[in-house]
């Protein structure tokens, strides 16, 4: 069974290490420094043993209080049968390879996707795929429709939550399915998924450089009240203009549209629930977040439909891929069988839940 888990890990190493050597390489011809864009937490090397340190607390610590009742004596040996029961040397494994190697492609995306005025001039294809849009809409503008038909209320800031609820979204799901995927094939499957998926969008912004509705025709989003969605924006512009036009150093820009990875990894998320979950309210909740995020990308301006077309096409190609090397079979019908795991036991849904 090690040789399911190989391939898997082989993976995530390679595509860590590709980045990583794309990102210092794009550095080192451009004259410029990595940034680390969520350095706030402190350096590197103290902040990788800090977020996997966080995985193992979120499950040992709360578990622990709720099943002691508070009790100091009864703590102990409540923490330490978790240990023994869920924390084997593969679980361990899978943690610390996940995390890391996720944070290294995903340091090294942001840092690629803010070279790339630099490597790729200012060009860009924001008047094709907006003619793109209007032909598919017979003439309308996608935005203009949606905020006909949707209103410019309630609505607006509705949806401003749901697209801002992606940025906790990536590492909660990320640690929900290391930590407590009742197979271990699972939790590889979420982490190779996740970054084949910013991998590839990294390659689509090279492909295809936008920078999205919303900041090339602007005056389309002239209607739409303050929210957080539009405070970002107006956030992420400010910074783009502080790269490319007063030289700052140190910081990232963060613009570019083609392909929305807000949608990919929406989508990517409901799959694996459909798929690893069996929970039908939770299977509800995540197709229903992926069909809102998709609107909001186009309600705001951040994405054209292109966009989000190849946005799925991420996420579609990064949930197969990521099944395959990671053991789960595919039946015609689109059904999964992965294959039994013999060094770590077959945990229930409900029960592993219950017991997290």
């Amino acid at each position: 069974m090690a040789c399911v888990y190989r391939r898997a890990q082989l993976l995530l190493i390679g595509i860590a290490a590709t980045m990583s050597a794309l990102a210092m390489l794009a550095a080192v011809l451009l004259g410029k420094h990595l940034v680390d864009p969520d350095g706030f937490l402190g350096p590197s090397w103290a902040r990788l043993p800090l977020l996997v340190g966080s995985a193992f607390l979120v499950d040992l610590l709360p578990r622990t209080l709720w099943y002691s009742r508070l009790r100091p004596r009864a703590m102990p040996a409540i923490f330490r049968a978790r240990v023994r029961s869920h924390w084997s040397r593969q679980r361990v494994t899978l943690v610390v390879m996940g995390v890391v190697c996720f944070y290294l492609t995903y340091v090294s995306y942001r840092n690629l996707k803010s070279f790339l005025p630099f490597v790729m001039g200012r060009t860009t294809y924001d008047r094709e795929l907006h003619l793109v849009d209007r032909t598919l809409l017979f003439g309308h503008d996608p935005a203009i429709a949606l905020h006909t038909l949707l209103g410019t209320g309630i609505s607006a800031h509705f949806l401003s939550w749901i697209y801002l609820w992606f940025l906790p979204l990536v590492p909660l799901a990320l640690t929900a399915w290391l930590v407590w995927s009742r197979k271990l094939t699972y939790g590889y499957w979420f982490a190779t998924s996740q970054c084949i998926a910013w991998t590839l969008g990294t390659v689509s912004y090279y492909a295809l450089p936008t920078l999205g509705p919303g900041f090339e025709y602007s005056w389309l989003y002239n209607s739409l009240p303050d929210t957080p969605a539009s405070s970002l924006m107006n956030s992420l512009q400010y910074s783009r203009d502080n790269v490319l036009n007063v030289g700052i150093d140190g910081a990232v820009q963060s613009v570019a549209g083609f392909a929305s990875l807000h949608c990919a990894i929406t989508l990517l998320v409901a799959l694996m629930v459909q798929f690893t979950l069996r929970s039908k309210v939770l299977k509800w909740v995540f197709w229903v977040n992926f069909a809102f995020t998709l609107i909001a990308t186009i309600y705001f301006g951040w994405h054209y439909i292109s966009d989000d077309i190849a946005g799925i096409m991420i996420a579609l190609i990064a949930f197969y891929v990521g099944g395959v090397v990671s053991g789960q079979k595919f039946d015609s019908h689109g059904r999964t069988a992965p294959i039994p795991e013999a060094t770590s036991p077959e945990v229930p849904v409900g029960q592993e839940a219950g017991s997290g």
